[in-house]
């Protein structure tokens, strides 16, 4: 549904999966609930946002995200700029510093807050509606107007460096950025999003206001709202706060990746009395026409928790690790599977081949029925968990505009899940699921494991 308002108005088994799935949408189904459903508002000026309207409590929730502001858009030697921008926007602005700025959100109780990925910079912002104006003042002041003062800008600097330092002895993170470097060997996304000690040190206030002045812009502009709001007022408050952003970004796009198509396993040497090790391959488009059951067999694989066959095969039959787990990670241009395990240095070469067993089992034979119907009952019954309150539902709403969903992906997201076939789900693990693809970084010193790769500097 679009509103184009008129200038006029202003603006553990599969068996126990399927019990707890069955429960789950039991859950749902019985309690007192109603659609979510989103409506396209468009302001007098131009921009857009897409609205849940729930008027039954006095709150709103904003979303807000900027394409081209995330940290893989930082340029060479700067990196880190957009996550010291995310941590200086609520800083100080306007006739506000630092303190007088935070004063104002902490005395009526409004919550602002921002964070870079790699592709996109985002904020939140969360009042009640008697203080939704001034709500909206500040946020259009942390855009348009940020200080970026010498003090704060020193402390939250201090602040990232002491996580680099932390990141630095950290053996998840250390597999992470190895692993990235791998997978895109001279590429933006290889470079740390945090930035380096050298780079962030060497940030000054001028970057981030031509970060502010270059990289937020309506062209990248996309903005998510649940509560207490009609449409006709959040076009009014769509003007108001973002109708002073520049129209363009001015940002060079993002080179084509190339992930190199061989696999296999690289070590970073620590003395570790556990081994970390993380692994990835490509990836589908959210646009491929498998990606739906592509996603249950990733759920089945590895992403189903307890349920899922890695953990099954890993932690219940034979004790190697704890815990075990694959997802699905949406960069632009470079979609993935990413997963990960903890275990014993002696233990980690029999944990990588078992994991890599049933990666290409699941390629070769794909899911059994029951196992397919197990993962649809409960990911089409645990959808409405995800919508519990404003900010959930309004982070979902910029979520999905950002990586490209229709207006009307909250009602037909369980249908293309349910639609899911027996055939679909082995099509799609036999494209999906590329073992000798995998790419496997481990930190430590395990026993049983022959590096094969070198990590790129």
């Amino acid at each position: 549904m679009t509103i184009s308002l008129p200038r006029t108005v202003g603006t553990v088994s599969v068996r126990v999966a399927a019990l707890v799935s069955a429960l789950v949408v039991a859950a749902v189904l019985s309690a007192p609930a109603r659609a979510v459903e989103a409506q396209r508002v468009i302001s007098p000026g131009g921009i857009e946002a897409w609205l849940v309207e729930d008027h039954s409590v006095p709150v709103l929730s904003v979303s807000i995200g900027f394409k081209a502001g995330g940290s893989a858009y930082d340029p060479a030697g700067k990196e880190g700029l957009a996550t010291l921008v995310s941590g200086m926007l609520d800083e100080g602005a306007g006739d506000f510093d630092s303190f007088a700025f935070r004063t104002r959100l902490e005395n009526t109780a409004i919550h602002l807050s921002f964070s870079a990925s790699a592709n996109s910079l985002t904020g939140t912002l969360k009042t009640v509606s008697d203080h939704r104006m001034q709500a909206f003042e500040l946020l259009r002041l942390a855009l348009t107007k940020p200080r970026f003062d010498a003090e704060p800008l020193d402390r939250v600097r201090h602040q990232i460096l002491a996580s680099l330092a932390e990141e630095a002895e950290d053996p998840q993170a250390l597999a992470g950025e190895a692993l990235d470097r791998l997978m895109f060997p001279g590429h933006p996304y290889a470079r740390p999003a945090q930035g380096t000690p050298k780079s962030v040190t060497a940030l000054t206030a001028a970057d981030l206001r031509g970060f502010v002045r270059t990289r937020l812009a309506l062209d990248g502009l996309k903005v998510g709202v649940s509560g207490d709001i009609t449409p006709a007022e959040l076009g009014q408050m769509l003007d108001k706060t973002f109708g002073e952003l520049p129209k363009t970004a001015n940002v060079p796009p993002l080179p084509a990746v190339a992930i190199p198509q061989q696999g296999g396993i690289a070590v970073i040497d620590r003395d570790l009395p556990q081994a970390v090790a993380t692994f990835a391959q490509p990836g589908l488009e959210r646009a491929d026409p498998d990606f739906y059951p592509a996603y249950v067999v990733n759920y089945i694989l590895g992403g189903g928790g307890f349920s899922s066959r890695l953990m099954t095969e890993v932690r219940e039959k034979r004790g190697l690790a704890y815990g075990v787990y694959a997802y699905f990670q949406d960069l632009e241009g470079a979609p993935l599977i990413i997963g990960g395990v903890s275990t014993n240095a002696a233990r980690v070469g029999e944990s990588l081949s078992v994991i890599a067993a049933e990666w290409q089992k699941m390629a070769e034979s794909g899911p059994t029925a029951e196992e397919l119907e197990a993962a649809k009952s409960y990911l089409i019954g645990s959808w409405p968990l995800r919508f519990t309150s404003t900010g959930a539902v309004a982070s979902m709403l910029m979520s999905m505009q950002l990586d490209g969903y229709p207006l009307d992906h909250l009602q037909t997201r369980n249908a293309k899940v349910a639609a899911v076939t027996l055939e679909d789900a082995r099509r799609a693990a036999r494209r999906l699921l590329q073992a000798d693809q995998l790419k496997t970084v481990v930190v430590g010193r395990p026993k049983g494991v022959t590096a094969t790769l070198t990590v790129p500097n």
